[in-house]
């Protein structure tokens, strides 16, 4: 993950899926210390959904290309 699209991440997160701050602060600083990826860190921990963790992959792939 690029951290110029943190930004727009943390928005999509919180705005789409309607994810708390706090939720996504949480999943950051997990994804930071455990060296993960921040979808799979919002799904270990119950944060989103199985279809809400394919939009985020989709969102992430958007960024890749």
């Amino acid at each position: 993950m690029s951290t110029e699209n943190i930004p727009q991440i943390i928005n999509f997160l919180c705005q789409d899926l309607n994810l708390p701050q706090e939720s996504v602060r949480l999943a950051l600083k997990q994804t930071h210390s455990s060296h993960g990826t921040l979808p799979i860190v919002l799904w270990q921990y119950g944060l989103v959904t199985l279809p809400q963790l394919d939009r985020v992959f989709e969102l992430f792939e958007s960024y890749s290309c």
